[in-house]
Order: C-alpha cells, then structure tokens, then sequence
C-alpha cells in the first residue's frame, strides 16, 4: 500500500555525499563519486528532524519503518509500507543463561514483512527512492533475501522486475523469488561476479538496481535496525551489538541509526561496542581486523553461509574502522559452528536463523567464551534471516523422526527411546 504520513510532510534529505573527499551532489541514482569515485551516502537535515521528530511523535507513527521516515532519504509522502520493521526485540532468558550473560536481547529480522529478512527494510526505502526518481523496472544483485524482497515489494509496488543471483543458490531462497513474478537471472558465478555484470547492465538499460545505483538510498533503510532497538529498550542505547558483516552496510548503518539518534536528542549518548560476524569460508574483513590491517584482501566465497557470502565487501574499511574505534570485535566461525549456532538459537529460544544467524549465534558465543564480551553489558544480537529459507544446510543435523506403529506400547517404546538420547545430549553439552 502506499502510505501518506501527513505529521512528517517535510522531506529532510538534502543531498549524496562522498564518504571519501566529502565532496556533494544533487541526490539522483548514484554510487559513486564523480570526483575520487568513493562511495555516496545520503545527508540529511539534522536541525529540521530535531523540530519534526519527538519520542512521541514516532510512538504515534505507523507500525512500521516509516515512523522514522524523517531520518530516511525520500522526498514524497507516498512512501511503500507493506508492514516492515518494529520486528520482536526478545528478551533472552535460556541462551543469555547459557552463555553466562544478565541481559541479552534478540532482535528478530527472521519474521519481518513481507519475505522474513533484514532485507525488507532497505528495499522498502529504495523503491520508494526508486519510484520518486522515476523508474517503472528495478533490479538487484542478490545472494538470496535480497532477491526476496525486491522480487515481494516491487510486486506489490506494480514495478517491473529483474533479479540476478548466484546459480547456487539454495532452493527455498530461489522459489521465494520466483512465486512474486519476477524475472530470475542465475549467473554462472559468484556475487561479486554477480555485481560486476550487473553494473554493466544498470549503465546499459538504465535500470534501478537497488544495491548499485540507488545504494545510498537502500543502504538507509539498515538505520532503522538501530533506531527500533533504541525506542524498543525504553529509549536507551545497548552496552554491545552482534550483527553479521557480508559487504558491511548493514553493520555501519546500525552504529549510523544510534548516532542519528543522539544527534537530534532522542536517547543519551553512550558507547557501544559494535562486534561482526563473518563466516571462516568468506572472512575478508575479520581476517583483516585480525591482521591489524586498514584494508581487505578479497577472497572467493566457500561456506555454507551464501547470504554473508560477499567476497569483496563494500563497506569493509568502515566496518573495520567502527569495530576498533568503538573497541569492538569482528569474529569468524567454521560451518560446524554455524550450523551449531542455529540448533543453539533454536533449542534455547525457538527461533529457527538461517546460516547468517547461524553465524552470528556462534560468533556471539565465541567472544562470550574469549571473555570480550562482559556479563553485565546489555547485548543485542541481530537475527537477520528464517530459517526455512536455508533448510539444506541444517537439515543433515537435526536427525530424523521416531517411527512408531499406532499402538500404546510402540509408542512407550519410542518415548523410552527418546528419553535416553536426550540425557545423552545434555550430558555432552556444557551448562
């Protein structure tokens, strides 16, 4: 549906910068600097949203995203809400225990609208930004969740659509895909092999890409990730963040969200540690931060993680640049691991991730283990995709039903069965 928010009229973008020489232009679909060719970021009015903005007057907005539309980079008040964001931030009881933390909290993308991932947020506001600009056909470069939610709100936007992904990727990731009408392009390659082709198709068709020529606009949508886990603690920063890194956008955007907020007043400024998660088959950017280098050596991609899966990450050297200004830690755990931190997510608290939950599970876990992160800090780890969308991964490690005939006395067999293989397993798990 499109959605006029008639108490946040005034558009409060102002223009794209450069990251690098911080040289401006007028905000049109574009990435990269004419000047240095540094990537672009989308400026804002600090001053008009400290007018427009009050903890109540986003209280009082929608269910959705868009009651931070002032701190998000389109200009019209028909925006496309389809129910994104204000996703369960839980308290965590049974992992937090588990892990030896007082206060944990789950931010769960895994069930956000309308294709169950973090993603549904970015292509939110870059069709938005899309559909202000002027294009009718939009397109992505995608591991899998993007492709997702591009393919769900561009239908539901009336936008032609082309998706361009990996030709391995998983099952559950393509149908999710192709049930929205899209036009789906499996390439013979890799992502960044994925991307490349499909900058040389935004300059040839003049196309919306929402991960190309309209990034600094898709890129803000990941704020709101900080912004929901602000209003949802009561209008307070956490101590410690986990979030996964795959080109680091994500990871940079949510410190970006919590400093916006601090800026125009809404919560108290405060330190917190901003920790990543890669996967060891593709982990440029820990692999860096271990190194103690201020650039990536890019790598190609063998995990079973695809969603993280980018092996020339974008936004490496900012991620890299928050992780040590904000004494942070980026971490990197082996498919064994990731696939353990999905059975942990999901056996302590009932939430089925995907393999970059996964990930982050056990790269919480690991630093929880390596002492860096302090019992009393307030943590938030992000969940960022469903489970179902990855079930070849798992599906090996969960074992296999009890078969039992329909009678009382097979089924006392198998319950006592059962009962002896669960204390076998607690026993090998440490408390």
């Amino acid at each position: 549906m499109n959605v006029t928010h008639s108490a946040l009229q005034t558009s409060t973008l102002s223009a794209l910068r450069c990251r690098e020489c911080g040289a401006q232009c007028e905000a049109v679909a574009r990435h990269v600097c004419e000047l240095c060719f540094g990537p672009l970021e989308a400026t804002y009015d600090y001053e008009a949203i400290r007018r427009q903005v009050s903890r109540q007057s986003i209280a009082q907005g929608p269910n959705s995203i868009w009651r931070y539309r002032s701190f998000l980079p389109v200009t019209s008040e028909q925006v496309i809400d389809v129910g994104t964001g204000m996703t369960p931030l839980v308290r965590s009881e049974r992992l937090a225990r588990r892990l030896g933390l007082r206060e944990l909290y789950i931010k769960n993308d895994a069930v956000n609208m309308p294709s169950l991932s973090f993603k549904d947020r970015v292509v939110s506001v870059a069709l938005t930004r899309a559909r202000e600009l002027g294009f009718t056909t939009v397109s992505c470069a995608s591991t899998g969740n993007l492709a997702n939610a591009t393919a769900a709100i561009a239908a539901h936007a009336g936008l032609e659509c082309y998706i361009f992904i990996p030709s391995d990727l998983e099952a559950g990731k393509i149908l999710g895909t192709l049930v929205y009408g899209a036009r789906v392009m499996a390439v013979e390659g890799n992502y960044d092999q994925v991307n490349r082709l499909c900058s040389e198709i935004a300059d040839r068709y003049g196309w919306g890409f929402v991960n190309i020529n309209l990034r600094p606009y898709y890129s803000e949508g990941s704020k709101t990730l900080g912004y929901e886990v602000a209003e949802q603690l009561g209008w307070r920063l956490p101590d410690h963040v986990v979030a996964p890194i795959a080109s680091g956008s994500l990871y940079t955007k949510i410190h970006k969200g919590f400093e916006e907020f601090v800026k125009v007043g809404l919560v108290e400024a405060k330190a917190v540690r901003m920790s990543g998660a890669q996967a060891s088959g593709c982990s440029p950017v820990a692999e860096a931060y271990r190194l103690g280098r201020d650039f990536i050596q890019p790598v190609k991609p063998a995990t079973i993680a695809k969603s993280i899966a980018i092996g020339n990450p974008a936004d490496a050297v900012y991620a890299l640049d928050i992780a040590r200004k904000t004494s942070g830690h980026i971490e990197a755990v082996s498919d064994a691991e990731i696939i353990e931190g999905i059975k942990l997510l999901a056996q302590t608290e009932g939430i089925f991730t995907e393999t970059a939950g996964g990930t982050t599970v056990a790269v919480l876990k690991k630093l929880c283990e390596q002492g860096k992160i302090e019992p009393d800090e307030v943590t938030v780890v992000y969940i960022t995709g469903n489970g179902l969308k990855t079930q070849e991964a798992i599906s090996p490690y969960v074992g296999e039903p009890l078969r039992i005939e329909a009678t009382l006395d097979s089924f006392e067999r198998s319950l006592e069965r059962a009962r002896t293989l669960d204390r076998l397993e607690w026993q090998q798990i440490p408390v």
